[in-house]
């Protein structure tokens, strides 16, 4: 059989793997996702709630569902969700990350199949999910285009695809590269490309060419004053997320 096509670039997965061992560090070089994830499971769980008609309040309110973590790191949405009672994969295409996430996953008392694969990989084989979290990822693939065409083809009908990343304009090369890299040196230097983000329009429209109805879009608000992140239904401006169906 021939392997699957591949949209993962090699210099990107490098930059994660030479930091995998800091994944759990919330002082470390993952600091900035570690602050982000108190607001990016909000919207995610209520995302999910919402779309499978499911009760947050309930017990393991996601039983049932099978979730896919494509770039999934050490695990920092992975775990969540397995908590809240979902069938977890969680995939990345470096492989340093993997046996980091195993060894959280088991102190933590948790089932979570952890892969060291792409998306174009697990469509090759058949995979199917209720959701696919594919947060902050797209804007270090080689081809978004049929990189989403792969978490297209891993939704079984009706499913939902959430996807995060980073906006393209002067305000977001500030945060993101000049205040996270340079600044506050929360990541290496080289961590992000700016000709790499990618606009809320035109993440809109490669979703809708690889056959995704959107949903929502929504903005990630950092607050320097109150040191938190916010959902923001207007403010795009740096880092969003967005909902997305396949067609059932």
């Amino acid at each position: 059989m021939q392997a699957a096509e591949t949209t993962v670039d090699p210099s990107e997965v490098a930059k994660f793997e030479a930091m995998a061992a800091e994944w759990w560090d919330p002082a470390g070089k993952f600091k900035p996702l570690h602050m982000l994830n108190p607001c990016r499971l909000d919207y995610i769980t209520r995302q999910i709630a919402a779309e499978f008609d499911r009760d947050l309040a309930a017990e393991a309110p996601f039983k049932g569902l099978r979730l896919l973590d494509i770039g999934c790191g050490g695990g920092l949405l992975s775990e969540p969700m397995a908590r809240l009672g979902a069938e977890v994969v969680g995939a990345d295409a470096a492989e340093r990350n993997i046996p980091v996430a195993r060894i959280h996953a088991e102190q933590s008392g948790l089932q979570i199949d952890y892969r060291h694969t792409t998306a174009e990989a697990l469509a090759e084989a058949g995979e199917q999910f209720d959701v696919v979290l594919n947060m902050e990822v797209v804007e270090h693939v080689a081809d978004p285009l049929a990189y989403l065409t792969a978490c297209r083809a891993l939704l079984k009908p009706g499913g939902l695809h959430l996807c995060s990343t980073i906006n393209r304009n002067p305000k977001a090369f500030m945060m993101t590269i000049l205040g996270a890299e340079y600044v506050m040196r929360w990541l290496p230097k080289g961590t992000h490309e700016y000709q790499k983000f990618i606009t809320p329009d035109e993440l809109c429209s490669l979703l809708e060419q690889a056959g995704l109805k959107l949903l929502d879009r929504s903005g990630f608000v950092f607050n320097p004053l109150t040191w938190d992140w916010s959902i923001s239904s207007r403010d795009l401006s740096v880092n969003y997320v967005t909902a997305a169906r396949k067609p059932a």
